[in-house]
């Protein structure tokens, strides 16, 4: 049985979002603003395997309570609900650290598989953390990305992004990322040596079809470079191609 922390302040929604749920099968808590969600999942360290999180909240909206839970690399899934879609909500919740969103009003179907897709996604990360196991697949090489799967390994300039624990490995070190900079690496990685727009991200990677202002996905690459490069001020793994968009180099040449 899953728990599932249910994020929001419309009392007749939130009720009706437990009673399905719990239909399916899972334990659901409810709670009607941010403070008293962080609460749960910081103060007292309850355990959920998804949180459906509103952004409208009075108090602390959405967007901070997921920036809060990285912050403090609480990884539990979030499935954002956002008002009307707004492209500039979803953005701005991908890059708060959720990892699906779903725009009201929308189908409970929908609803009900999106959060499982977080569920199987959260179930797999547990077994494969508490196993210490390997993860599913052959290792990648960076001479096919195209193979790269959702549990996939693969390996780059003496680095390793695993993308079945959505962890990268660089320099002995280990960064937990969110499923959004995973799904953006890996997109990257499957073009490796072409350019990618940044429209083909917007659509391929977080699903937005309309005109949107794109300096979202460019604050997602700066933070990538953070992450896999030496010195992010002159990267050679994630170039920028400018006017149009990025493009991924596996091994880049050496210089000099």
């Amino acid at each position: 049985m899953s728990r599932v922390l249910i994020v929001e302040d419309e009392a007749h929604l939130a009720q009706g979002l437990r009673f399905n749920l719990e239909a399916e099968g899972h334990s659901v808590d409810v709670v009607g603003d941010g403070e008293a969600a962080l609460d749960r999942l910081l103060t007292n360290k309850q355990q959920f395997d998804a949180v459906v999180l509103d952004v409208m909240l009075p108090g602390k909206d959405g967007f901070a309570v997921a920036s809060e839970l990285r912050a403090s690399k609480n990884y539990v899934p979030v499935l954002m609900l956002t008002a009307r879609g707004r492209p500039e909500d979803v953005l701005k919740g991908f890059a708060s650290g959720v990892d699906d969103y779903l725009p009201k009003p929308f189908e409970l179907a929908i609803l009900l598989a999106r959060l499982q897709g977080l569920l199987r996604r959260s179930e797999w990360l547990h077994q494969s953390r508490n196993a210490g196991a390997e993860v599913r697949g052959k290792p990648q090489s960076e001479a096919d990305p195209a193979s790269i799967s959702d549990y996939g390994v693969f390996s780059f300039g003496g680095k390793t992004i695993n993308f079945g624990t959505l962890q990268l490995h660089t320099n002995g070190n280990t960064i937990q990322l969110t499923m959004m900079e995973s799904e953006l690496l890996r997109h990257l990685m499957r073009n490796q040596g072409r350019v990618v727009s940044r429209k083909s991200i917007l659509e391929e990677v977080w699903g937005l079809h309309e005109d949107t202002d794109t300096r979202a996905i460019d604050n997602f690459i700066v933070r990538l470079r953070r992450y896999i490069e030496e010195n992010p001020s002159k990267p050679r793994h994630l170039l920028t191609v400018r006017g149009v968009g990025y493009r991924f180099v596996a091994e880049p040449e050496h210089k000099g």
